[in-house]
């Protein structure tokens, strides 16, 4: 690949034909990353039991907090470099992919030694209970012991992204899924490792993927490569990489404590059960919504260059066609939610307590799906175009303005309906928000077109 390929194809090429060549490859990668976790919860459930399924889903905090830190560096540094390519500022591109190996490290080791000092009391104020901490711990003890490892690969992989090869991050993506799937059942059934053999087959399928990740960083024919020299951090790029990273950092940690207070509300309304019902829901929404996310990482690339380049009428096109195309996605969500919420719930317990439950959760939850696609890109699309306090803005009025009062008020008089209710009553308003503040935006970008033809 020559280095003039990515940028002149970014600002050149149809925007549906490169939005297709980017999201697919994207999209996959992102189902797959949620299939990850859903076939741990598959196998968890099935082989160990509805308890466990509980136990994991006290770890989906720790989980999003670990993502919040990840994504503070690799979300801000990839969008970072797609800017920077745009500019055709390719010494600093290679600079950030340095300074993204290094960031993680540091990062990925620091959390992982706080988090397991203080792990049962963490897990205890997440909502669990005698019954279910174990389970939890077992799990979360070998996470954070390869959470740089998880860090690192998912830092490469958006590196991988951003430097014009999409496919080989879903590659990556796929690989870490296929492997997880062979060694969880092995593990579970086989050795009887219980909750433990799944947290081993993730660690030992992510380090697999980092292997092949470091082999494509250290040919030296790419335009980012490994060398002596971009490894030393360095001050501009940090800040940078990290202000751009706020949002989705944010985003994640307002998500860690908004699922504390809902799995707080279901085990003071609903009990353990009611804990396991919301972590098999969270799953399956989880698959959709990273469908979405596929798209965000896909228009990514295209809007950072069209926005570096200033081809506003070409960035305008790649987000109403992402918006577009997410909508419909989530139209599916709701749909599914609506008209078929036991058959897929069932796949992940046979106690019928937990699937009456988690059918009833999951309606709940998909009530204003359709206009969720439009939310989660437009906040996307803010960060993908270095916009970092107006992404931060859209990504905290869901969690922090709406979701996490309505957690609070809610379930005082509904009980643990009212900790689901809370769901789809914040996404309605938040997606208000988000229209007037695209709207004001793509304003100031047609004034902008018209002051260049001019």
């Amino acid at each position: 690949m020559t280095t003039e390929y990515v940028p002149s194809e970014l600002g050149t090429q149809k925007i549906g034909k490169l939005l297709l060549k980017y999201a697919i490859p994207a999209i996959i990668a992102m189902t797959a990353a949620s299939l990850y976790n859903l076939i741990d919860s598959i196998f968890i459930g099935q082989g160990v039991g509805a308890l466990a399924i509980s136990g994991l889903a006290l770890t989906f905090p720790l989980m999003n907090l670990a993502a919040a830190f990840g994504s503070l560096v690799g979300v801000g540094a990839a969008t970072l470099v797609s800017v920077k390519l745009g500019q055709k500022d390719y010494d600093t591109a290679q600079r950030i992919l340095g300074n993204v190996l290094v960031l993680n490290i540091i990062i990925g080791f620091l959390f992982s030694v706080v988090s397991l000092v203080f792990l049962d009391p963490i897990l205890y104020f997440f909502g669990g209970s005698d019954s279910t901490v174990g389970y939890a711990r077992e799990y979360m003890q070998i996470i954070l012991i390869g959470n740089i490892i998880t860090h690192i690969y998912l830092g490469l992989n958006a590196m991988l992204r951003s430097s014009g090869h999409p496919k080989r991050a879903m590659y990556a993506t796929i690989a870490t899924v296929i492997i997880n799937a062979v060694l969880d059942p092995i593990f579970i059934f086989v050795f009887e490792w219980g909750i433990r053999g799944a947290a081993i087959a993730t660690i030992i399928a992510q380090t697999l993927a980092l292997m092949w990740q470091f082999k494509l960083f250290s040919n030296k024919s790419e335009l980012l490569h490994f060398h002596r020299g971009i490894f030393k951090l360095k001050k501009a790029i940090v800040l940078d990489s990290l202000a751009i990273g706020m949002s989705p950092f944010l985003m994640n940690l307002a998500s860690c404590f908004v699922v504390i207070l809902i799995n707080q509300g279901l085990q003071k309304h609903g009990g353990d059960l009611a804990i396991g019902a919301y972590g098999i829901v969270n799953r399956i929404v989880f698959v959709i919504v990273m469908i979405v996310f596929g798209l965000n990482q896909g228009m990514q690339p295209i809007a950072g260059y069209n926005y570096g380049a200033r081809h506003f009428d070409r960035l305008i096109k790649v987000l109403k066609l992402t918006i577009i195309v997410a909508t419909i996605f989530a139209i599916i969500g709701f749909l599914l939610g609506m008209f078929c919420p036991r058959q897929i719930v069932s796949i992940f317990t046979k106690d019928e307590k937990l699937i009456d439950l988690a059918s009833e959760g999951f309606r709940i939850v998909v009530l204003v799906f359709p206009i969720v696609g439009f939310q989660v890109v437009t906040s996307n699309f803010f960060q993908s175009i270095g916009m970092p306090l107006k992404a931060i803005f859209l990504s905290l009025t869901r969690q922090v303005l709406f979701l996490i009062p309505l957690l609070v008020i809610l379930p005082k008089y509904y009980g643990s309906t009212g900790v689901w209710m809370s769901m789809p009553i914040a996404d309605f308003i938040a997606s208000i928000v988000s229209f007037c503040m695209l709207l004001w935006q793509l304003k100031k970008f047609k004034n902008a077109s018209q002051i260049q033809e001019i």
